[in-house]
């Protein structure tokens, strides 16, 4: 297998060039000044907009990017909460799972070469000691590098259904308030809207601006 894998490694980096060259043709990034702008590109893609919407949401997470809650957002608008979390949830799950996949089967030097020698240092002796605990404890939290954790863990130990199972139930969350948020699912007087955009204002801004110490208090009980 090391003799062949630099040309799997080739394969995997030009398909996703490819999709990123696609996505950048196709005015993708562009339609990222506004939630409308969003949800006129995946529109015009109609009558196969689910499934531009999915693909755009797989690309999400192997090209980390792509800010998956933002099309959540513009999913809800165009498809209602329900088909765009779902289409959401079952995306992201299947990228979290593919990436773990080929840095399991194509392994460390593969790696190093799509994420940072320094992000492999901060996490991949955490997540091989701990692994369920703080794999949960990461997906769910806003601030650490989820997609990123997730080609971490396939050089882990860590069973393949064990960590399928752990992104099915951590990381759709967020993904939900998002997709709740586009299709206006609650019917909230104005009010309460206001309220609750204030306070996702409020726990982006906090998130900011500690995130990085949250995340390094964490990191430093996880390593003791």
């Amino acid at each position: 297998m090391r003799k062949k894998w630099p040309w799997v490694l080739a394969i995997v980096l030009l398909l996703l060039a490819g999709g990123g060259f696609l996505l950048w043709r196709s005015g993708f990034f562009a339609a990222f000044t506004s939630l409308r702008a969003m949800q006129d590109y995946i529109e015009r893609f109609a009558p196969y907009s689910h499934l531009v919407y999915f693909f755009i949401q797989l690309l999400s997470v192997i090209l980390a990017p792509i800010p998956s809650n933002v099309t959540a957002l513009a999913g809800g608008l165009l498809f209602g909460t329900w088909p765009a979390f779902l289409l959401t949830w079952a995306a992201v799950v299947l990228g979290s799972v593919l990436v773990f996949a080929v840095a399991r089967k194509l392994g460390r030097a593969f790696v190093e070469r799509v994420v940072s020698r320094s992000a492999v240092g901060r996490y991949l002796d955490v997540i091989q000691r701990k692994q369920d605990t703080f794999l949960i404890l990461a997906f769910l939290f806003p601030f650490f590098p989820d997609d990123v954790l997730c080609i971490l863990a396939g050089l882990t130990t860590i069973p393949f259904r064990r960590f399928f199972f752990i992104a099915l139930i951590t990381r759709p969350w967020g993904l939900l308030a998002a997709s709740a948020l586009g299709g206006s699912t609650l019917s909230l007087p104005p009010w309460a809207v206001v309220l609750l955009a204030a306070a996702g204002i409020l726990v982006f801004l906090v998130g900011m601006k500690y995130g990085d110490k949250w995340e390094e208090k964490l990191m430093e009980r996880f390593r003791k």
